[in-house]
């Protein structure tokens, strides 16, 4: 994976058509999965702060559940590592199946995070509510209009990546 900047990560969301609030949002998810990545040596730290950063790349131009998939398709158009790819894929709340993604109107595509570094950047994501960092109850409480399983997904992930990165 080439080395990039904060400042490439930066232009390439901006390019993207990302909003500064945007940015401020990914800025507060890389801290936060940084923080995990490096209680795990096993977990590829550069990966995770490439994915965290860009992983709201999507919402230039949709901010619809849509955005994680779109967001995707445009880091692959780019050339983008297929590893970053999936964790913007496979960020939104504790990932869709594919199933879910056709009942949503989107591509059938497996989006649920699988990798250590898939998974910490969704936790993170989960635990950001613009640059605020909220804790697992209060993101779960917020996301009451979600179906119950999609809440109990939540909270196990956020479990196993607590696990993970003890």
């Amino acid at each position: 994976m080439p080395d990039r900047s904060e400042k490439n990560y930066e232009q390439l969301l901006r390019e993207a058509g990302c909003s500064e609030k945007v940015l401020a949002h990914c800025r507060a998810v890389r801290d936060v999965a940084l923080e995990y990545a490096q209680r795990n040596t096993l977990v590829s730290v550069d990966l995770v702060r490439e994915g965290a950063m860009l992983h709201d790349i999507g919402r230039g131009a949709s901010h619809t559940i849509l955005h994680g998939q779109r967001g995707a398709d445009l880091l692959r158009a780019q050339g983008i590592s297929e590893e970053v790819a999936r964790i913007v894929e496979c960020h939104t709340g504790a990932g869709l199946t594919a199933d879910e993604c056709t009942m949503l109107r989107l591509s059938p595509r497996d989006c649920m995070p699988r990798t250590t570094e898939e998974k910490i950047v969704t936790h993170a994501d989960n635990l950001i509510e613009g640059r605020k960092r909220v804790t697992i109850d209060e993101s779960i409480a917020s996301a009451i209009h979600l179906p119950r399983k999609v809440r109990r997904r939540i909270y196990h992930l956020a479990q196993e990546v607590e696990l993970l990165c003890s």
